[in-house]
């Protein structure tokens, strides 16, 4: 039987990227993204908001990227696929975890406060015009200058 393995989320950081490394040398960063989703309630005829928190994994360079230009509050498109981590606590009890493997992330809005629009990595590649009027940054590119959206258009 065949089986398929993707996510593609977009929402905001919910703290600052946690870099770590394993005992072999890799690079890795730990994420949670906040993902929501706004609805009208039936009943009350009054708009209803429902957040769901997802954790996100990152391995290497694109972990160090994301260290270095992610922080909290910052909108992001993650793709990737989901994994489930088991391990046991040093009491021995069981645990269990569902996340994304971020194999893709593409920083959206504006930089991390205090960095210059110039700090995005040296290995740009050129930019594809953006098809949604909001121009997405991928790891690798250089940020491009976003145009404030009106405060009733925003998602969060």
């Amino acid at each position: 039987m065949a089986s398929f393995n993707r996510v593609v989320l977009m929402g905001n950081l919910t703290r600052d990227p946690e870099m770590r490394q394993t005992p072999s040398g890799a690079q890795v960063a730990e994420m949670r993204l906040a993902v929501s989703e706004t609805y009208r309630d039936r009943q009350t005829n009054q708009p209803k908001e429902v957040t769901c928190y997802v954790d996100v994994v990152v391995w290497n360079k694109l972990a160090e990227l994301c260290q270095q230009y992610l922080g909290k509050g910052r909108p992001v498109l993650v793709e990737g696929r989901l994994t489930y981590d088991e391990w046991k606590t040093p009491q021995g009890e069981a645990r269990s975890k569902l996340r994304v493997r971020g194999d893709t992330v593409k920083f959206l809005g504006t930089p991390k406060r205090g960095e210059a629009q110039d700090g995005a990595p040296s290995a740009a590649a050129p930019r594809p015009p953006a098809a949604s009027g909001v121009p997405p940054m991928a790891v690798g590119q250089e940020p491009a200058p976003v145009e404030p959206a009106d405060a009733d258009d925003l998602p969060f």
